[in-house]
């Protein structure tokens, strides 16, 4: 591996000498090598992120490095030069059928990759379900939705939640947007969702618990993720809202939105139990940290 002395590395990040000393000293940098007094950082450590951004947010002592290290490659992306209209439409239409595909799966859904990308051409798949068909569609116009909240700065509220959802659910027109009036239970899992007449409620105290939270964005949209699903307010595409929802938390605060693979869809259901058995979101929070880290990463790779 090949290491820079301090004063590179001040140069290169743009800090003191003095500033780099100290984000050695408090372990800030990852692979540092100290040799009496003088410190070698590895050539391609990315530097700390900003600080103050966060100077107000609870970061629970278990992710610190990983976010640390996630908001560190954040902000190394956002100096960089912004991609061109067509750039950035190539890869977000890659992410959109890969998104759509991965979520629509994990309920359920019949269509592969391939398939799906037709479908979101605009295109009929022989021997499949029109079901499947308007899944993958209102999933697309739900997510480009999510990509117009973003962009317009829309305070997030019930109101949006049931908007995404009426999306969502294209093919059960009776059931868009409107909160279960009956039990569910979700097959297999550790947690039985409430009692419908408590949905609107808890729904209500959700969102508002999500507004007041201090946490760092990726610990409270795992944490918002996880209590939703709990919920379960719909009587069906909660799952898929719910992913969306979490995409909304992310974009909203300059992350990239995240692709939950149907491949690690039993660490995904997991997660959930973990959560509500023993009241550890950690595997939630490591899942989308993960996830969020791995797209920052491919976009420095560009």
């Amino acid at each position: 591996m090949e290491y820079r002395n301090v004063a590179e590395t001040a140069e290169l990040w743009g800090i003191s000498d003095r500033r780099v000393r100290i984000l050695c000293q408090q372990g800030k940098i990852e692979g540092v090598i100290q040799k009496g007094r003088a410190y070698f950082i590895p050539a391609d450590a990315v530097k700390p992120a900003d600080g103050r951004r966060l100077r107000h947010k609870e970061i629970s002592e278990p992710y610190r490095a990983r976010f640390s290290r996630i908001d560190a490659l954040k902000e190394q992306l956002e100096k960089r030069r912004p991609l061109t209209t067509g750039e950035r439409g190539r890869l977000q239409e890659e992410f959109l059928v890969e998104y759509t595909y991965n979520s629509n799966a994990i309920e359920g859904n019949t269509l592969t990759l391939q398939e799906t990308a037709l479908v979101l051409e605009g295109l009929t798949v022989d021997q499949k379900p029109l079901k499947d068909h308007l899944e993958a569609v209102g999933h697309k116009e739900a997510f480009l939705f999510v990509q117009e909240l973003v962009r317009d700065k829309v305070p997030f509220s019930e109101a949006v939640i049931r908007q995404i959802h009426t999306l969502v659910l294209m093919d059960r027109p009776a059931d868009r947007g409107v909160y279960r009036r009956i039990p569910v239970r979700i097959l297999g899992a550790y947690h039985t969702p409430p009692d419908p007449v408590l949905v609107p409620e808890l729904m209500e105290k959700l969102v508002r618990e999500s507004a007041g939270s201090k946490r760092h964005p990726l610990e409270k949209a795992a944490l918002f993720h996880l209590k939703f699903e709990g919920i379960h307010p719909f009587v069906d595409g909660n799952g898929r809202t719910g992913r969306l929802i979490l995409n909304l938390f992310l974009m909203q605060n300059g992350y990239p939105p995240v692709n939950v693979k149907f491949a690690d869809r039993r660490r995904y259901y997991a997660a959930f139990d973990r959560f509500f058995r023993d009241g550890d979101a950690g595997g939630m929070v490591e899942l989308i940290a993960e996830y969020v880290e791995e797209r920052l990463a491919a976009y420095a790779a560009l």
